[in-house]
């Protein structure tokens, strides 16, 4: 069995044979790039392509606000004349009884 020192030592060698391998095989794999893109007239811009933020338009994100008519106002303060639309998070004027200030229709 081998001593955790020649592990070691094979570990180094394997780590060092790995990083000449990928090198050779990169540059292998840049000059065919630079081939394809010298006969197919490409430019670093047309494969980078144009860089954005956020998601590409149309993919379902944020739909497009439109404007909406105000709610008619369902609840009134008579004291203030405020009122509210029953919609969002409730005035304090209206209590703990809202039925006493519906607007009658």
């Amino acid at each position: 069995m081998a001593t955790y020192k020649e592990l070691v030592a094979q570990k180094k060698a394997l780590e060092a044979q790995l990083e000449d391998v990928r090198a050779n095989e990169i540059s292998d794999v840049l000059e065919r790039i630079r081939a394809w893109m010298e006969e197919y007239g490409l430019s670093i811009d047309d494969i980078e392509g144009k860089r954005r933020r956020g998601r590409p338009a149309g993919s379902g994100g944020a739909k497009a606000v439109t404007q909406k008519e105000p709610l008619p106002p369902k609840y009134l303060d008579p004291k203030t004349g405020k009122t509210w639309s029953g919609r969002g998070r409730a005035p304090a004027w209206l209590g703990k009884r809202p039925e006493r200030f519906l607007i009658q229709e």
